[in-house]
């Protein structure tokens, strides 16, 4: 039944973002949306400084007259996933954070390490960069699953920010889908202390612009060790249980022909980064639209918490 409810959701939003215009006017810092130029800004952000990503271009006759023809989508290719989700077990070193109207909370599975050592790149970057690093440490212990609870519950859905029609110009350059930073083919098998064999799996991962939402939004595909597709259960596997079939839904891609791809819905992406850009206010500092793919890499980790593909900067709060 929920598979009927989510392919009608599907249908329906397809209208939609169809009949919606393009934002125009910026509207992150009030609302947490994009417009194109903004989810180009941030993209850019993202490939400088994590090369596993890169822009493509997709299929021709899917391309989006709204963003550069070379810069439809990101992607990253071949993804370790070592582990399903239901080999993972909490720890100790977990934390409840209680926000401070008492409302709520969520658990922190990944505390800062007060004796972790930075590595030799973060000596390397520039001032600029530091900056940055520094900027986004202040934010990562309050990063956890009911973050992406709030994120990407299965509600109603609001109605889309005013917004006002305008056509970007397409770009005229020619461009395909640019070779990504390959990760090596040999993967290790891992081993449970009971001795059985953990098959590794690999992923594709995508994010692509969503006109009706106007926020990022994450697409997944899978292959097992001999590189054969994965079902979709399969690969509801390697999804939080709490997301599988209602945050997390076999959707079409919007650049790629083929068959459906894993997509985390985008209904509430707005409403978490609104959050984080009041919470860095409040803390007398300002958050950058350019940062806006770190965090959503970060918050989106608690749905798919076994596909290892952030290699980004660290973001705390």
């Amino acid at each position: 039944m929920q598979n009927v409810i989510n392919t009608v959701k599907g249908t329906a939003l397809g209208v939609a973002e169809y009949l919606t215009p393009v934002l125009k006017d910026s509207k992150f810092k009030e609302t947490g949306v994009l417009t194109p130029e903004e989810f180009v800004k941030a993209g850019d952000h993202l490939v400088h400084h994590c090369p596993t990503w890169q822009w493509a271009t997709g299929d021709e006759s899917k391309i989006k007259p709204y963003l550069p023809k070379n810069k439809q989508f990101l992607l990253t290719r071949n993804v370790p996933c070592y582990k399903r989700c239901k080999q993972l077990e909490y720890t100790e070193q977990e934390k409840i954070v209680q926000p401070e109207d008492g409302e709520g909370g969520w658990v922190d599975t990944h505390p800062a390490n007060e004796n972790s050592t930075e590595g030799s790149a973060t000596a390397e970057m520039s001032s600029e960069e530091k900056s940055d690093m520094e900027e986004a440490d202040d934010m990562q212990n309050n990063l956890g699953n009911a973050i992406a609870d709030l994120a990407l519950a299965d509600d109603d859905d609001g109605e889309a920010a005013v917004m006002e029609d305008s056509d970007l110009e397409d770009e005229d350059d020619e461009a395909e889908v640019k070779p990504t930073f390959d990760r090596e083919k040999v993967k290790p098998k891992l081993t449970e202390p009971s001795g059985e064999i953990i098959q590794t799996r690999t992923y594709d991962l995508n994010i692509t612009y969503d006109k009706y939402y106007q926020t990022p939004r994450l697409w997944v595909s899978g292959h097992d060790e001999n590189r054969h597709p994965l079902s979709v259960e399969q690969m509801y596997e390697d999804v939080s249980q709490d997301h599988a079939k209602r945050t997390v839904t076999m959707e079409t891609h919007p650049h790629i022909p083929g068959p459906p791809m894993a997509s985390v819905h985008p209904c509430r992406h707005a409403e978490v980064m609104k959050f984080f850009i009041q919470t860095v206010t409040e803390g007398g500092r300002e958050l950058g639209v350019h940062m806006y793919l770190i965090i959503f890499l970060k918050f989106v980790q608690a749905v798919i918490p076994t596909i290892e593909y952030d290699y980004t900067q660290n973001f705390t709060m």
